[in-house]
Order: C-alpha cells, then sequence, then structure tokens
C-alpha cells in the first residue's frame, strides 16, 4: 500500500497500524509539511509537476514566433521523452536514403523489411477477410485450401466485416481463443473479459502505465538496459522511471537483493513504487528467465504491493532448449495461494515477433490477472476512448494462437514454414554472437532468445576523447561512423541504458540467412578499421 495520497487523519491510523519503521512509503507527503500533497479525489488525474515550458517564457506564453504550437510551448514531458530506436542514428539513415544510399536496417525488430516470409496460411485467411466476395467466387476453392476458406467464412460471419469497429476491447470471439491459447500453454483459465485486444503490444503498455501512473511521485521499476517504450511512456505520463540493472557478467541476471533495496530507498524517499516491469526473452538483451526467476518476481511483487507487468512479445523466440520460454502467469498459477489469487499480473503478446513478424498489422494483447473489477472497467472506458483496435490486426491474432491443427490440409506447410523459421533465427543468432566475439574489443552474451545481439564496446581512450569532442557519447559516435561506412542502421547502447563506463549497441538478428555471413564481415571490417584508427 502507498499512502501518498490519503488524508492526514487516515496517515496516521496507518502509521500506527504498520508500527514505526514499517510503513511502505514515507509519510511525509501525507503527514504534511513542504511536500504535502491534499488528498486526492477518486478518478481524478493531477497534472505533472515538471515545470512546463511556459514558465521558461515568463508565464501562460500561448505563442511564439507566430506559432501557437511552437516546440518550446508544447507538452514539457513530451519535450523531455526519449525513443532511441528512432533517434539521432535512425534520423541520419533517413538522410542518406534520400541520398541513394543502400541501407541496412538492424535498428528495429522488423522482420518482414528485412525478407522473412510471412505465413502462407495467415495471409490467405487475412486476404479473403480483405475480399469476402472472393468467399462466393467458384474459383476460389482452386485458389485455397479448403481449411483457409472454412476459418475465413468462420472468422467473417464472426466480424461481419473488418471495415466495421468492434467491442473496444477487441472482437469477442478473438478474445476467446487468446483465452484458450493461454489455457492450453499455462494450464489455468483466462477470463475473455479481461484481455484486451489492442493495436500492437505497445499500445497496451502504454494503457497500463497511463493508468497506473498519477504524478511524478508515482515510480515504475525498469530493467536497465531497457526497451525504451518505458521510459518515452513513464515520461509522456509524467512518472518516474526507478531503474534496477541487470548483471552483464553473469548473462544480464536481476539480483532481486538489489532491487529490494532499490525500492526501499526509493520510499525513504517518500516515493510510491507502483509497478515492476520485465521483459522475456529480454530486449536488448536477449536473455531467458528461469522459472526460479518468476517464481523470485512473483513473490517480491506480493511482499511489496506492486503490479507485474510481463513483457512476453518474443516468448516464441528462443534459441537454446536450457532455458524454455515459461509464463509469468504459469508460474502465478503454480505457486498457489496467496499469490495466485492476489498478485496484480498484466501480460504482454503481439503478431509482430515470433515467425510471424506481421509488425504493420498491430495486432497485440494485454491479459489482466487479478485486477479489480472496477479497474477492469476504467481501462475499458479508457480503451473505448479510441473506438476500436484495427481489425486487420485482430485477425492475426486469431491467427497467431488458433493455428492450423494436425490432419487439417495447411498444417504441414505451416508447420513447416514456422520450424525452419524458427531454426533459421537460431543460426543466425549464433553466427552474430559468434561475429562479434570473434572481435578485438568487443564481447557479446549468446542471444537465447528475442532478436537482438546488444556487444559491449570496449572503445580505447582516443576514441572516447573523439566523441567527446564530437558532443557525442561514445557509442553514438562508434555507430554514426558504422552507419556512415557500411550502411548499417544500429542502435546504441546509451538509448537504452547502461551501467556508468560501459558502451553498446543493439543491432537484430534478422539479416537474411544467406547474407548474415556478409552482414558479419562488414561489421568486423568496419571495427578493425575503427580500432586502428583511435588506439
Amino acid at each position: 500500500m502507498c499512502i501518498r495520497c490519503v488524508s492526514k487523519s487516515k496517515a496516521v491510523r496507518l502509521l500506527s497500524s504498520w508500527g514505526a519503521g514499517s510503513a511502505p512509503c514515507a509519510l511525509a507527503r501525507a503527514l504534511g509539511g513542504a511536500e504535502a500533497q491534499a488528498p486526492r479525489a477518486a478518478g481524478v488525474r493531477l497534472y505533472s509537476s515538471m515545470p512546463q515550458p511556459a514558465e521558461q517564457h515568463g508565464g501562460n506564453v500561448n505563442e511564439l514566433e507566430g506559432k501557437v504550437a511552437h516546440p518550446t510551448l508544447l507538452n514539457a514531458d513530451l519535450l523531455k521523452a526519449q525513443y532511441a530506436v528512432r533517434g539521432e542514428l535512425y534520423n541520419k539513415a533517413l538522410e542518406l536514403q534520400k541520398q541513394g544510399r543502400e541501407l541496412i536496417f538492424t535498428n528495429v525488430g522488423n522482420p518482414q523489411q528485412l525478407g522473412q516470409q510471412p505465413i502462407t496460411f495467415n495471409r490467405q485467411v487475412l486476404s479473403l477477410m480483405a475480399a469476402p466476395f472472393l468467399l462466393d467466387n467458384p474459383a476460389v476453392t482452386s485458389l485455397y485450401p479448403k481449411d483457409a476458406i472454412e476459418r475465413a467464412r468462420k472468422l467473417h460471419k464472426t466480424f461481419g466485416s473488418v471495415g466495421a469497429y468492434t467491442d473496444s476491447r477487441g472482437n469477442p470471439g478473438v478474445r476467446q481463443e487468446v483465452a484458450d491459447f493461454i489455457q492450453a500453454r499455462d494450464g489455468y483459465p483466462a477470463n475473455p473479459d479481461h484481455i484486451f485486444l489492442t493495436d500492437g503490444a505497445s499500445v497496451a503498455v502504454r494503457l497500463l502505465l497511463n493508468a497506473l501512473i498519477r504524478d511524478s511521485g508515482d515510480h515504475i521499476l525498469v530493467p536497465i538496459p531497457q526497451y525504451p517504450l518505458y521510459s518515452a511512456s513513464i515520461q509522456l505520463y509524467g512518472g518516474t522511471l526507478l531503474p534496477y540493472n541487470l548483471k552483464e557478467q553473469t548473462g544480464w541476471s536481476m539480483d532481486l537483493n538489489e532491487i529490494t533495496r532499490t525500492v526501499h530507498d526509493a520510499r525513504n524517499r517518500g516515493a510510491c513504487v507502483r509497478a515492476l516491469v520485465f521483459i522475456n526473452p529480454g530486449n536488448p538483451t536477449g536473455q531467458c528467465l528461469t522459472e526460479d526467476n518468476l517464481r523470485d518476481l512473483v513473490k517480491f511483487a506480493h511482499n511489496e504491493k506492486v503490479v507485474l507487468m510481463a513483457d512476453e512479445v518474443y516468448q516464441p523466440n528462443v534459441y537454446q532448449d536450457e532455458k524454455p520460454f515459461v509464463s509469468a502467469k504459469k508460474v502465478l498459477g503454480d505457486l498457489g495461494a496467496p499469490y495466485s489469487d492476489s498478485v496484480e499480473l498484466a501480460s504482454f503478446h503481439t503478431v509482430s515477433k515470433g515467425v510471424l513478424g506481421e509488425c504493420g498489422l498491430r495486432g497485440g494483447y494485454v491479459e489482466l490477472t487479478n485486477f479489480h473489477p472496477g479497474t477492469v472497467d476504467e481501462l475499458y472506458k479508457a480503451v473505448s476512448i479510441n473506438l476500436s483496435p484495427n481489425t486487420m490486426g485482430q485477425v492475426a491474432m486469431s491467427l497467431m494462437v488458433n493455428t492450423p491443427q494436425p490432419g487439417s490440409e495447411s498444417h504441414a506447410q505451416w508447420k513447416r514454414e514456422h520450424d525452419e523459421g524458427l531454426a533459421s533465427l537460431r543460426r543466425r543468432a549464433h553466427a552474430m554472437t559468434d561475429g562479434f566475439n570473434a572481435l578485438e574489443g568487443v564481447s557479446c552474451t549468446f542471444t537465447e532468445g528475442a532478436m537482438y545481439s546488444f556487444p559491449r564496446l570496449h572503445l580505447p581512450p582516443k576514441a572516447i576523447a573523439a566523441a567527446k569532442a564530437a558532443g557525442k557519447t561514445p557509442d553514438t559516435f562508434y555507430c554514426l561512423q558504422l552507419l556512415e561506412a557500411t550502411g548499417i542502421v544500429t542502435v546504441p547502447g546509451s538509448g537504452f541504458g547502461q551501467e556508468e563506463g560501459t558502451f553498446h549497441l543493439r543491432t537484430t538478428i534478422l539479416p537474411p540467412e544467406e547474407k548474415i555471413g556478409e552482414f558479419v564481415k562488414l561489421f568486423q571490417d568496419f571495427h578493425k578499421g575503427f580500432m586502428a584508427k583511435y588506439t
């Protein structure tokens, strides 16, 4: 429980019941003094306490240089938000592309941009959903397999038309399919009314963060390195990111003792710690969590009273056998009471990753476990403002969670495409790791899962000094030169957060397998030249 926002009299009663030193958050604001806040009315959202840009111009300034929407008069949290995946490096790449340069975009996990082929069955059904008149064409049976036609007819009956809005949580039939998928995966039931279909998992993450963050006193625990969706969204919603560091020397592992100390230190400063984010498999770090890791996280959430946000979008992308993917929902159920019926868990998934790679279709979901019914209603209200998630993304989600079954006409082809795609990604993960580790001044942990390598760059002092003179972080300096020399678009580690004094970059493992050797050699040749220049 956090008492940052309760009334003074209630805070005194709570303090008495907890006993000295045992309150989970500091009482200063509740009990008065310089940091005191008025009691918060239920449902009221406060404005950010950060100074707005207009204040820098001496008050209520409405326009500058003839523009009301002048960049210095925008929301301060928007101006402070950073998203490195499409930041300075990406913008420079677009400039080079306009000049006619051929580029290799490995800055973002966008499989089909780099040549990954979509699953045939899925695209067959999607095409019939987009053009349902084909279902009545006599030639359809010569163009499509029987099970694709049957699936499209069933979905068309469920949707009516993909050109129409659905329920704001998504089509009920697809939500039931997602619930069935979760139960088959984990062995525990899922409530379709607590599943929200969204335009990709990112929208679902932002939905939860927007609901949880009330002002800058609300802190969200986020792993460092992290996917900058989290840092950018927390900033946009006026909250505060509370980092916990992953340990590179032990394969980007987490230290629950350190996380616990971080939480207690923050609460002693008056912070309200609302949630803990974890990414499994990891982005950008590529590690897979064990069942023991997940049990520790569930127990931590129970003991510290925080919401668990399980970013599990890369769950199909596992490239070793020692640590298979296990969902947080399964671990929660296996632990039993008091954890299984109390820990608030939000689990995220998407059609963008795995071997589907349907990033552009924007299909995702969040499952809410042990959330208060009133909170589920408030989230329903929030998504209703946007009326409906896109329908083709919902169809893609249906096809992800309900695949062709053995004995059906399309199963053999679907299984071949799925298995070959995953095996190719596994080989590429090994090739990228081996290629980086063969270089002097580079070390890279194996990509156990997800779609990225995150090598550490051991840069010489001369390179660090040159970066400083150029006004760049050393890893940004390196990545910019890599881009100019090779056309490879990456993301500097500083965009994800990294331990002080260390430098990294993130690249996907998605270049086509037949070109992965060429890609690695291109990188190696550049790196050798860079090190020779600055050593």
